[in-house]
């Protein structure tokens, strides 16, 4: 059986520096944002090319945790309108509903499952205060476009980078300092994953930075001090061990699924299936190697019965959810259509060329 994603297998590579790191962690009695995050921190930062990086509890919290920061700088305000792609996972809407904001559904591109410029520019009125673009997939926005666009109508901009670890914009910018500031998950199936949850907001607005970092700590700046309504958002002490033996391999990683995601555009013909749009550039690391197939069921039950596992990213759009029922009526017929008939295929840096050309060949055969 070809696992969607064999999370023991990917974690194996680092057995020893886990034991070792582990052992380091417990010797030093300290758990809480210790010596590991504050290096960790220093290191995503360095590594996307901002000024700050902070560790968050998960992704979800560090997207939660900057719009509430830029409520209390008086940057954001109860209502203001929030501009999401309306295919993204349920948590970029969820973000947006927690922190007292209005989330407004926006059709994404079919070609890239990414915000549609045209889709954005409709949806903008006096109460846009803000555009989330979600690099879905791994695969980067139009970030040029959507900074151009929110500096016209002066709008703030948030990359929700949860799946882009790494990729790279035509800029030579990584995802995560390509807007105002960025939220990343460190969920154990990303590709830079940690062992349990975490997350980190990245950004070059020192201010802002200040603010998300007292926030995530009991809106303390000192201890036993506080100023203000802040959470318990911080990333794990023994996460961060985790991330900082994991990131060096990151790129060499995303590399990989390169690779094996031009094997896979490059080898499988066949008409019922529509591969992922690929400039062949690095703005893509692959998180997830999506297509369409129009009877998703008939296909997955194919490959399951040829020994191949797949996953639906994501099988229910957002507005179709019973969490965002006040959202039903919407009509959004490209997200719905995306919804209805993508299926994710296995992809991971310890795929092996033997699983890759029986992916390929078992697809042929559909």
């Amino acid at each position: 059986m070809i696992k969607f994603l064999d999370l023991h297998k990917i974690n194996a590579r680092f057995d020893i520096p886990f034991q070792e790191q582990f052992k380091q962690f417990l010797d030093s009695g300290y758990y809480i944002l210790g010596k590991q995050v504050a290096t960790f921190e220093t290191n995503f930062a360095s590594y996307c090319g901002t000024k700050h990086g902070i560790g968050t509890s998960n992704g979800l919290d560090a997207l939660i945790l900057i719009f509430k920061a830029y409520k209390e700088l008086g940057l954001l305000q109860d209502n203001d309108e929030v501009l999401v792609p309306a295919n993204t996972f349920i948590a970029s809407f969820l973000a947006v509903m927690h922190s007292g904001l209005k989330p407004v559904f926006v059709e994404p591109d079919l070609e890239t499952y990414n915000l549609s410029l045209s889709e954005i520019e409709k949806q903008i009125t006096p109460n846009t205060k803000a555009i989330l673009a979600v690099h879905l997939y791994g695969q980067i926005a139009d970030m040029q476009s959507i900074n151009t666009l929110a500096k016209i109508h002066g709008l703030l901009v948030v990359e929700d980078a949860a799946q882009a670890h790494g990729a790279v914009y035509k800029n030579n910018k990584k995802a995560g300092n390509l807007s105002d500031v960025a939220a990343f998950s460190f969920y154990p199936a990303k590709n830079l994953g940690a062992l349990g949850d975490g997350g980190a907001i990245t950004t070059n607005n020192d201010a802002l930075a200040a603010v998300i970092r007292k926030l995530r700590n009991y809106g303390s700046t000192k201890k036993y001090v506080h100023d203000s309504i802040g959470f318990n958002n911080r990333l794990d002490e023994i996460q961060a061990t985790f991330l900082n033996i994991k990131l060096p391999k990151l790129d060499a990683d995303n590399e990989k699924r390169r690779e094996i995601a031009k094997r896979f555009i490059s080898e499988i013909k066949n008409e019922k299936i529509t591969l992922p749009f690929y400039d062949n550039s690095k703005n893509h690391v692959f998180h997830l190697f999506v297509v369409l197939v129009e009877d998703r069921t008939h296909f997955t039950n194919f490959l399951m019965q040829n020994e191949i596992e797949t996953l639906i990213h994501y099988p229910v759009a957002p507005h179709k959810q019973e969490a965002l029922k006040d959202f039903a009526s919407l009509k959004l017929p490209v997200t719905e259509l995306i919804h209805k008939n993508i299926v994710s295929l296995p992809i991971s840096p310890v795929l092996t060329e033997k699983e890759i050309t029986q992916i390929i060949q078992t697809i042929n055969a559909y």
